[in-house]
């Protein structure tokens, strides 16, 4: 395995991430278990969760995947040996059955209290604001909503000075951010540095090799900020797997049962792409997994790569990846396709 820090702490964290949020829905409590113990006999120490957890959202299954982890810990012992990370929901209808405070410091109070006591420990490492409660282009939406956002951004000091009260009782150790756009990202990093509060230290974004919109604007900040990007769907919900490549639907694949997931990582220039990603792969004999997963391993501003798998078998492809060293050659080819096809889903 390879390690790097989270930034401006000397917290070290697998490059590889292990995500959790088929937990409780398209996985049981054991195979999760199993999960997290194969992955943790590989090197991988990081852990990311949310309250939000099991996804699709709803309330029956509120929670359960922290429920999950919480069970796991204490039954191995293991809370030591790994750093666990989660999120507070963001507003909108689809977290109705959550909270409708938001980010407010009695929605943060209770979101972190309830964390801890559903993953049975005493601190958080990373706690992150799942996503903006003003409206943002991110979800699928490839351009600013300005037409719908809300007028009304979120209270920068307010969460920051919340949070900060829960770093002082050493209920979390460090912040970050989630799904952000480089004006929300800035206004926090702001705050923080004019009242002289915790700096969100990660940003967890989506990226993929048919999603690169990061690079507009957000990687920048990453770099000259020292905000790490914790990239989350780097396999684009398992398109850039191959596996739904010509229509397929395997039976029990996330885009089968839950179609709506993957639909902004399906059109003909995404099917395009990863075609000739495809190519790119057998020509080096890798796996279309192993070259999407090996592509975000080496950038600069990646500070973790977040995989999710529902099978062993995906698990350890997925965590192998970190092992794929890309040639020069092979990532002017990733480009080549990039500049031919850039992010055609959004």
């Amino acid at each position: 395995m390879k390690y790097t820090t989270l930034p401006n702490t000397e917290t070290k964290v697998s490059k590889i991430c292990l995500g959790t949020m088929t937990w409780g829905n398209q996985n049981t409590e054991a195979e999760a278990h199993e999960q997290m113990d194969y992955a943790l006999e590989k090197g991988v120490n990081f852990i990311d969760a949310a309250e939000l957890y099991p996804v699709p959202a709803n309330a029956e299954t509120y929670g359960d995947t922290e429920r999950i982890i919480g069970n796991w810990l204490k039954k191995t012992g293991n809370r030591d040996k790994v750093v666990l990370a989660s999120k507070i929901a963001g507003g909108g209808d689809y977290t109705a059955h959550i909270r409708k405070n938001g980010f407010s410091k009695k929605g943060i109070t209770e979101a972190i209290e309830n964390s801890l006591k559903r993953l049975q420990i005493d601190y958080m490492d990373l706690y992150q604001l799942h996503w903006p409660s003003r409206g943002v282009n991110c979800f699928g939406v490839r351009d600013y909503p300005y037409k719908t956002a809300s007028k009304e951004a979120e209270n920068h000091l307010e969460i920051l000075e919340t949070l900060s009260d829960f770093i002082k009782q050493g209920k979390i150790k460090y912040i970050g951010l989630s799904n952000e756009t480089p004006w929300g990202t800035m206004k926090y990093l702001q705050a923080s540095e004019q009242y002289n509060l915790p700096k969100p230290v990660t940003i967890q974004n989506s990226y993929s090799l048919i999603h690169r919109g990061y690079e507009v604007g957000m990687s920048e900040v990453s770099m000259r900020e020292n905000i790490g990007l914790l990239a989350y769907s780097p396999l684009a919900q398992g398109v850039l797997s191959g596996k739904y490549i010509d229509g397929n639907l395997p039976e029990g694949a996330r885009g089968t049962l839950f179609p709506r997931f993957i639909a902004r990582y399906r059109n003909k220039g995404s099917e395009a792409a990863v075609l000739k990603y495809l190519e790119i792969a057998k020509k080096n004999n890798l796996t279309l997994t192993e070259l999407s997963l090996a592509y975000i391993n080496q950038l600069p501003f990646v500070t973790s790569n977040i995989i999710g798998a529902t099978k062993m078998s995906q698990l350890k492809e997925n965590i192998n990846s970190i092992y794929v060293e890309l040639s020069d050659e092979t990532l002017k080819e990733i480009e080549a396709v990039h500049a031919a096809i850039p992010n055609p889903a959004p």
